[in-house]
């Protein structure tokens, strides 16, 4: 039997992983019940990888069959079982692992951290934020060295706004959190560009293969127009096509052909079909490996490649690794530094990265004349809704902010909280993520002796329902450090006027570098107590000069 084992082995390693099914398929029969269980586990591993979920199911439930406590088994039959898109009967799966128990911190200690892993990411991606950490924050009290988990872990709780997001965990220090931390999470919790320089150059060198060896072309490229890559996950109802779409339209076709090369899922929105008519080009990359995309980027002789993901969740920096475009550009998909030591530059604003930040930065800052942040001019706003659609009052001052709820800080709605104080009939209208962050948020609220009816809160609509919305409002308040990005954009083209706070960072310096550009520094504010007297004297100077509120 080991002969079997060796020889697949061999098939797999050259790649016939047909021949291995095969030969795994011959043998079983004639294997001992010791060993049926453990030729049935390798076959359902093969079938697994090579997308045939359904047959590799069935090999894993004749393997747990005649051995039930085969736990490797029952973990692969819920991987496999996710993989074929049911995430709910793989819940159960690995449920029934913990409650049985097959696994605990006492009983294979490493597969039950892998199990609660898995439970902690796919209740993530379902939405069920709370449950996800609980599940992550057992696997990290079980075994605190793992940063990946740290990493998700922290995301999770600031989704939630439960503050402090570094709560105290038996065997891990503030230090090991930090260093855990992705490059997203720490743009919310801190201005300090060294600390996110050094996150995201922890996250790359995490997740690039250094064995891999750049492209070489023989000679240098020469083309009668310029090849332009746009290399994106985004390339549908997502913000970063919202703000780059009427930019690829708008690029001059006598100088730049434009090459739209992008693993986005197919959401079947106009959003999508407009981005992909906008290039000349496009390249589907989401079922290739990092290799073949670079390749294909390479093949199509790219002479900028301009990457709109950035270091955000489901980066693939490996690609850029290979180096498949002779100049490499990373714009607007993440808020900062990338840490990448094959991205040449970030597009920037001298607002946005003055001079004296731009050694924070691993890459050369091409500065734009005006403001870094393109847009789309002919985006659709609805009708003007009724405050009663909202259940928004109609005699009420209306502060908003519509940013997403992980960019919320306890410090932030400190602010806010004090702004409703000093601002008699006023309430603060946000964005409603998620049940758990709009109970922290009342929560927090009643500590700050300011009364929860006052806060009020809007789900998610259509682009153009969410744009026309804006026109409710009074003054949006913005988030620090990490500043919104299209959202500000959004409510500066509806004409509400944005109150922001700038810091040192990027992040920190998006929305202000958009109202420096239109003429409004006087809502650009550098202190929290800055951030809090202009507040109330707009909305003083509101009242005072419209009469929108009865005494």
């Amino acid at each position: 039997m080991i002969k079997v084992l060796e020889k697949a082995e061999k098939l797999l390693a050259m790649g016939q992983w047909q021949s291995a099914a095969e030969l795994y398929r011959e043998s079983i029969p004639n294997a001992s019940n010791e060993l049926k269980p453990i030729l049935l586990y390798n076959l359902g591993s093969i079938l697994s990888q090579n997308q045939m979920q359904a047959e590799a199911e069935e090999v894993y439930r004749s393997a747990i069959f005649l051995k039930p406590d085969f736990v490797q088994a029952w973990f692969n039959l819920g991987s496999t079982i996710e993989g074929a898109g049911r995430k709910q009967n793989a819940i159960t799966i690995w449920q029934s692992m913990l409650d049985h128990p097959l696994v605990g911190k006492h009983i294979d200690p490493e597969m039950y951290t892998m199990v609660l892993n898995a439970q902690g990411r796919i209740h993530e991606e379902i939405r069920e934020f709370e449950k996800a950490e609980a599940y992550l924050l057992e696997s990290l009290l079980t075994n605190p060295k793992q940063p990946n988990v740290i990493q998700h872990w922290v995301h999770l709780r600031q989704k939630q706004c439960k503050w402090p997001i570094y709560k105290e965990v038996s065997g891990l220090d503030i230090g090991e959190m930090m260093k855990g931390t992705s490059p997203l999470s720490m743009l919310s919790l801190t201005d300090d560009p060294g600390l996110q320089l050094s996150a995201a150059m922890r996250f790359v060198y995490n997740k690039l293969d250094l064995s891999i060896k750049p492209f070489r072309r023989e000679a240098p490229l020469k083309h009668e127009k310029i090849k332009l890559g746009f290399l994106s996950s985004d390339f549908c109802l997502h913000a970063v096509s919202l703000l780059t779409v009427e930019l690829v339209e708008l690029i001059d076709r006598s100088k730049f052909e434009v090459v739209g090369i992008c693993w986005s899922k197919e959401d079947g929105s106009d959003l999508r079909k407009r981005m992909l008519a906008a290039f000349d080009h496009y390249i589907p990359i989401h079922q290739m490996s990092d290799e073949q995309a670079a390749k294909t980027i390479f093949d199509e002789e790219i002479d900028i490649l301009i990457d709109l993901h950035g270091i955000t969740s489901g980066a693939r920096p490996n690609i850029l690794f290979y180096r498949p475009a002779p100049v490499q550009i990373t714009y607007l998909g993440f808020p900062g530094t990338t840490g990448h030591p094959c991205i040449d530059y970030v597009i920037a604003d001298k607002y946005l990265v003055p001079e004296e930040y731009k050694p924070f930065y691993s890459e050369k800052i091409i500065y734009m004349p005006d403001t870094f942040q393109c847009s789309d001019s002919k985006r659709i706003v609805g009708p003007t809704p009724k405050k009663s659609d909202y259940g928004l009052p109609e005699d009420k001052f209306i502060f908003c902010s519509f940013n997403n709820n992980y960019k919320i800080t306890p410090e932030i709605f400190t602010a806010w909280m004090e702004i409703l104080k000093g601002t008699p009939n006023s309430i603060l209208w946000l964005l409603e993520d998620n049940p758990w962050a709009k109970r922290s948020m009342i929560e927090e609220a009643e500590k700050l002796s300011v009364d929860p009816a006052r806060l009020y809160f809007a789900g998610r609509v259509s682009p153009e329902n969410y744009l026309a919305r804006y026109k409710l409002a009074d003054l949006f308040l913005d988030c620090y450090p990490f500043n919104g990005g299209t959202t500000v954009n959004d409510a500066l083209w509806v004409g509400l006027p944005v109150l922001t706070l700038s810091g040192r960072s990027f992040a920190s310096r998006m929305a202000g570098s958009l109202l420096s550009e239109i003429g409004m520094d006087s809502f650009i504010c550098h202190s929290f107590l800055d951030y809090i007297s202009t507040a109330k004297n707009v909305y003083f100077k509101l009242i005072l000069s419209n009469e929108k509120i009865n005494k």
